[in-house]
């Protein structure tokens, strides 16, 4: 038996379960296979890294994407502003809240409000202002009595169809000129990036332990 063969199977197992903290890659087998064509491929890939601003002067990939999708976000608010422009909607977060609801049908307030990654606070008052309009209603839920839960309303869903042919084509701006495959290998990435980083906010943890916490706890964030 090869037993270097061994030894580096072994080696590859272990950093894969290092790596695989987040729980991206599912814990078997399919999971290990995933995650080592996924390392083959980014080191053929290193060969044909992109420049970008500062790269010479030690910038690092990661200061790259974190100020890239701060700049994303704020592009896709200036589409959704015009998108909404002489409407009801006071914001993009009105049509997003009513999208989910008409799409996962009703739930609670606070159910709502995490699906769409908001503090209650933020949360509460888009809901109330929706409620003022007369856009979703809340009601007793009829699998719980005791419990409240807020569904759109027939009004809502005509608001929110008056203006969906802008809210796509906002949409499509925003996704810009990737090609189908392109589009199809960002959003593989940005899932990757949503399963990291959701488990974390849901944990609710106080601004000022957050990055000592999270950094304490990743061994690929303390190299």
């Amino acid at each position: 038996m090869h037993y270097s063969i061994v030894k580096d199977v072994l080696n590859l197992l272990e950093k894969f379960e290092i790596e695989n903290e987040s729980c991206v890659y599912s814990s078997d087998i399919e999971g290990f296979k995933t995650w080592l064509c996924a390392s083959e491929s980014s080191v053929d890939k290193k060969e044909n890294e992109p420049y970008w601003e500062g790269k010479e002067n030690g910038r690092s990939p990661e200061s790259v994407i974190s100020t890239s999708l701060v700049h994303l976000n704020r592009y896709a608010k200036s589409y959704s502003k015009s998108a909404i422009w002489n409407s009801n909607f006071a914001t993009q977060e009105d049509f997003i809240y009513l999208i989910t609801l008409k799409t996962f049908g009703e739930m609670t307030k606070m159910e709502l409000i995490k699906k769409n990654i908001h503090e209650k606070p933020a949360g509460m008052l888009i809901i109330n202002r929706l409620i003022k309009l007369g856009w979703i209603e809340q009601k007793e839920s009829e699998k719980d009595k005791r419990t409240k839960v807020i569904n759109i309303t027939d009004s809502g869903r005509d608001s929110l169809e008056n203006q969906m042919s802008r809210i796509r084509t906002a949409t499509n701006i925003v996704a810009g000129n990737l090609n189908h495959s392109e589009k199809m290998e960002l959003i593989r990435i940005l899932e990757k990036l949503e399963k990291f980083h959701h488990p974390i906010f849901s944990r609710h943890l106080e601004s000022r332990n957050l990055i000592d916490t999270i950094s304490s706890e990743y061994s690929f964030l303390k190299n």
